[in-house]
């Protein structure tokens, strides 16, 4: 006896001997629990126990080399007693009508296994020639064969066509006879292929008979319903994936040998053809996102309840959102890319309000080619979503599909790569929309992905309303140190401003040389109205210091800033109209030269800056353009605008607010687009002088809107 067939009788006896204890300790334990099993119990005991008297005649038999009739004879009995098993309970479930044509079948499969009985005991009396024997051994596997397909067949139909109710109860059982008999039809299929014992096979029906000896106990316990295999969906898809790759390496070997086997020098090169396009097709298709997605979603549809794990799916988004550190994104790519990970959406957008109520971009996550336009959806279009909280599938817009009263800005229409838009509401306040890119397996949206998108969407519409108002309480106590601050500063101007004109006062009454009279008031009057007018400007930023509104010529305010930057060559003035508006001239030039300074500021000394001026329905529109570093969305939405915040070493960060800020005063907007590497537009709109009285009705209309 070699080395190798020690060890597989060794193993034979070992996993024999437990499968044996294993069955005898179920059947023992299950003894005053048969009740458990219906009219069925008994049967069950006993079949318990002619299987695990086979599996001890199976150990025995391979560690002795002598024939023996008894392995044969214990495991036909143990065949009939599970039949005899299927049958009671097909009667213990009360579906005595689907014995008709049930018991035909195990009468039948009972008068083969007898058939093999007799043929087994009466060649082991009879000794034959080696042709005989092989004629017998192919026979007798036959008959095996036909009571294992059978036996498969009952417990298939024994659990598909039992009621909902007695499926809890069968589940366990049924599967671990559906584990034995498919153990023993490999096992003999193997046998018969191959004209001889397979003893590496055989040492492991153990195994078989202790999953048979679970399921039995398992099936019997009181807490049944609670051991369910569930296993994760990441677990599902790799096991998938993996059962995957390894049917197409099987497949690859098993075409490879073929092609050996029909040798030749041909059939050398088809072979190798195969291999390398095989190989080919392996490296680019299984890597692909596409083929990934795929699998996921028909993995999903067909082997879940539901389509999303939840639990996962909160623990990535909670991941995502919190994280921090000065490595994380900012909170709108966050945002974005939380809800855009739920459907492996590739990119995506964030659009929040602007000053006034229009969709600006206020974030974008990996979607850098997709151009956004200052106004990305106007407030006309926002009521809707707002009052239903309507997701937008944008491919039923596209087609006219889609929801009456919804409507979608003409850029995302346009752009195939746009697939959903989702608003963001707080409170039924819309606080953003977000904007997700068409993922690799892309479909149509359904009641669940509804339900956990209107989830997600109010936590993240939280989140960004909290922020906004951290922001804001943060802002107000910037200003109030602020006022502080300026308080004295007002103060002590104030003081300097009243002793200047004393002595101006004074020089004016005792100055004997009129030439040193005449120089120091013109000295002391700039000092003073300069002063003044410093004091004027920092009042602005306490109530009801706004400039007076006048009717204002454009054009001069334009040549004035023209003039200013004279020394500049490279400010081009584009274009002039002539027009009036309602403005205050002094408020408007400053806003206009520290808009130019600041192009200029980022520009490259050849580069040009652009001033126009055009009319734009009842507004007057200034235009200042460059294509210098520009600025990315996330700045514009988030810092441009905020106080204190300034790009170059030793600003205050207060001009583009102050900017702001007085052209609200006027009744003005400020508008900006801008790509980082190609530059800013900064556009300010002012009410022309006849349309002043236009103003108060849109801006009516607009909250009615709203």
């Amino acid at each position: 006896m070699t080395g190798a067939v020690a060890a597989w009788t060794t193993l034979a006896v070992g996993l024999g001997v437990t499968g044996a204890i294993a069955l005898a300790s179920v059947a023992i334990w299950l003894a005053p629990r048969r009740a458990r099993f219906g009219g069925a119990g008994t049967a069950v005991i006993v079949a318990l126990a002619l299987t695990a008297l086979g599996s001890l005649a199976g150990a025995v038999a391979a560690a002795s080399p002598v024939a023996s009739f008894a392995p044969s004879l214990a495991e036909s009995a143990r065949n009939l007693a599970w039949l005899f098993v299927i049958h009671r309970l097909f009667s213990s479930d009360g579906r005595r009508a689907a014995l008709a044509p049930i018991r035909p079948v195990i009468v039948s499969l009972a008068f083969v296994e007898a058939l093999h009985l007799i043929a087994e005991y009466g060649l082991s009396r009879l000794s034959a020639d080696h042709e005989i024997l092989r004629i017998a051994f192919d026979l007798n596997v036959m008959l095996r064969l036909l009571v294992t397909v059978g036996g498969l067949v009952l417990v298939h139909n024994l659990y598909v066509g039992a009621p909902r109710e007695s499926r809890l109860r069968l589940r366990f059982p049924a599967s671990g006879l559906a584990i034995l008999w498919a153990f023993d039809l490999n096992l003999y299929t193997v046998a018969y292929l191959g004209g001889t014992w397979p003893v590496e096979i055989a040492a492991l029906r153990g195994l078989a008979t202790a999953a048979l000896a679970a399921g039995i106990g398992i099936g019997a316990a009181k807490n049944r319903d609670d051991l369910r295999l569930r296993p994760s969906r990441a677990v599902t898809f790799q096991t998938f994936s993996l059962l995957v790759i390894g049917t197409y390496l099987v497949a690859m070997v098993a075409v490879a040998q073929w092609l050996s086997y029909a040798g030749g020098n041909f059939a050398r090169l088809i072979e190798l053809a195969f291999l390398t396009l095989a190989s080919a097709v392996a490296v680019v298709v299984l890597p692909s996102r596409q083929v990934r997605g795929w699998l996921r979603v028909t993995l999903t549809k067909h082997l879940f309840q539901h389509r999303y794990d939840y639990r996962e799916e909160w623990l990535r988004f909670t991941r995502t959102i919190g994280s921090g550190g000065e490595q994380s994104l900012p909170l709108g790519e966050r945002v974005v890319r939380s809800i855009a990970d739920v459907f492996e959406s590739p990119a995506a957008l964030l659009l929040t309000p602007g000053d006034a109520g229009d969709l600006t971009l206020a974030a974008r996550w990996n979607w850098p080619e997709i151009a956004v336009p200052a106004t990305a959806m106007p407030l006309r279009q926002l009521a809707p979503f707002e009052r239903t909280g309507y997701i937008a599938d944008l491919d039923d817009l596209r087609t006219g599909s889609g929801r009456p009263g919804i409507e979608a800005p003409g850029w995302l229409l346009d752009d195939g790569r746009a697939w959903a838009l989702i608003p963001l509401v707080h409170y039924e306040r819309l606080v953003g929309m977000v904007v997700l890119a068409r993922p690799f397996g892309a479909r149509k949206f359904d009641w669940e992905d509804f339900d956990l998108l209107r989830v997600i969407g109010q936590q993240v519409a939280s989140y960004l309303a909290e922020n906004a108002s951290q922001l804001a309480l943060a802002e107000s106590a910037r200003f109030d140190d602020f006022h502080r601050r300026i308080a004295f500063v007002m103060h002590d101007i104030k003081n300097l401003a009243s002793q200047f004109s004393l002595l101006a006062r004074n020089a004016e009454l005792h100055a004997e040389k009129p030439a040193f009279r005449a120089d120091m008031l013109v000295t002391l009057r700039n000092s003073s109205d300069k002063l003044n007018a410093l004091l004027a400007r920092l009042s602005r930023y306490g109530p009801g210091g706004a400039d007076k509104l006048e009717e204002v010529p454009a054009g001069q305010v334009l040549a004035a800033v023209m003039e200013r930057f004279r020394s500049h060559p490279q400010v081009v003035l584009a274009e002039a109209r002539e027009v009036t508006i309602m403005a205050s001239r002094h408020s408007l030039e400053q806003v206009l030269v520290h808009l130019v300074q600041n192009a200029l500021d980022a520009s490259a000394p050849e580069s040009p800056v652009f001033l126009s001026l055009a009319v734009e329905g009842p507004s007057a529109r200034f235009e200042v353009l460059d294509s210098g570093c520009g600025m990315s969305a996330d700045f514009v939405r988030n810092r441009l605008f905020k106080p204190f915040v300034s790009t170059k070493s030793g600003g205050f960060g207060i001009g583009a607010f102050e900017a702001r800020e007085l052209l609200h005063a006027m009744r003005g907007r400020l508008d900006v687009e801008s790509r980082e590497g190609l530059g800013s537009r900064f556009v300010v709109r002012l009410p022309l002088a006849v349309a002043t009285d236009l103003y108060p009705a849109i801006a009516f209309n607009d909250q009615k809107v709203a």
